[in-house]
């Protein structure tokens, strides 16, 4: 059994908020369980070419863009999957940082961060 408490992960800058990282590759359970927080007010151009994402929110308000601008809006309860590598923005309201309960397949090893200094999509 694997019991962990949040003190005791991870705890990643990612770009535009803080990724507490759960459980990693070096867990063996085939994926990643993270608590992320989106700063308020960020928009981030992600996309994840080598993982599936899933993610449910569990605090704030934002939403998820995909390429051909369609919107989704992410608010407590709302679970959003992203099932074919899509690249997307992930937009946090402008008022209080978005919490959402992230999982990975495969999962993380624990380091990785984006690089948000370009117009082009981050991944990792």
């Amino acid at each position: 059994m694997i019991v962990l408490s949040k003190s005791e992960v991870p705890c990643v800058d990612w770009g535009n908020g803080l990724s507490y990282r759960f459980l990693l590759k070096k867990h063996g359970m085939g994926f990643t369980v993270a608590h992320t927080v989106v700063r308020a007010g960020t928009k981030s151009p992600l996309q994840y070419r080598r993982h599936l994402e899933s993610c449910y929110c569990v605090r704030g308000f934002g939403e998820v863009v995909t390429m051909d601008g369609v919107v989704h809006r992410i608010e407590p309860g709302v679970l959003y999957a992203l099932d074919q590598h899509d690249a997307h923005y992930l937009i946090a309201g402008p008022d209080q940082d978005l919490e959402l309960i992230s999982v990975f397949n495969p999962p993380l090893n624990g380091d990785e961060r984006h690089s948000l200094d370009s117009e082009e999509f981050s991944e990792y």
